[in-house]
């Protein structure tokens, strides 16, 4: 359809880079895992032997390249980084088995889930979505990607995050509760997983703050690094 059938200009399309690679991997919606990690559970003050996986969703346009700085958000005083192993979905698929579940991946990549934990933490006290302190401007950070047939699909490997070089998360991604087929397997259930979704798989435990002026890095081993600066905003 062209621009000229719409009554204002379409946005444009989300998208992330691929390493390597002056193409972009176009991004349909961001899927993220909640407490995948039992010690980040443990963390959050949940069970983890006790509770199923559940998902919450982010904009696709809070999507951030690797190394653009991002603004302290507003309505918050305690703005935590999360970093995480990204799975790019490039085949579509509903009630997929979990063994054909890897059949579904185009890539893998890095990616820091930004939270207003005390949005966050209000409305999971008050039993409302997590949407505010989940899902603003700038909440997903994401690494260039790489494809399946460059690096696999990891089941283990160090994921780490830094702020100011001090080592904050420091795990491994063989420590997933559900593992990324599970996640796939369970998500298509729920809803038609296509291609352009990105999945976020939770993030292990050591979460904290991060203030204006201080830099985030951090990377899972054979997939990639990322680093995103944050600056006070005049929001």
């Amino acid at each position: 359809m062209s621009s000229d059938n719409y009554v204002i200009p379409p946005p444009a399309p989300a998208s992330v880079a691929i390493a390597g690679s002056q193409a972009r991997f176009p991004v349909r919606r961001i899927i993220c895992v909640g407490r995948n990690y039992a010690a980040h559970a443990r963390e959050m003050g949940r069970d983890p032997d006790r509770e199923p996986p559940f998902f919450f969703l982010k904009p696709a346009d809070t999507v951030v390249d690797d190394g653009a700085a991002v603004p302290y958000p507003p309505e918050t005083s305690n703005f935590h980084y999360e970093i995480e192993l990204v799975v790019a979905i490039g085949k579509d698929g509903a009630n997929i088995p979990v063994k054909r579940a890897l059949d579904h991946v185009w890539g893998y990549g890095v990616g820091i889930d930004l939270t207003r934990r005390d949005l966050q933490l209000q409305a999971r006290e008050q039993g409302r979505p997590w949407d505010w302190g989940k899902g603003f401007d700038h909440s997903a950070p994401i690494a260039p990607l790489r494809p399946v047939a460059e690096v696999g699909h990891p089941s283990s490997g160090r994921i780490w995050l830094s702020v100011d070089n001090a080592v904050k998360q420091d795990s491994d991604i063989a420590k997933l509760i559900w593992p990324v087929p599970d996640i796939i397997a369970i998500a298509s259930h729920s809803m038609t997983l296509k291609a352009g979704d990105l999945i976020m798989t939770g993030t292990p435990e050591g979460v904290g703050p991060v203030m204006p002026g201080e830099t985030m890095r951090g990377g899972v081993d054979g997939i990639g690094q990322i680093t995103i600066p944050v600056f006070a905003s005049a929001f």
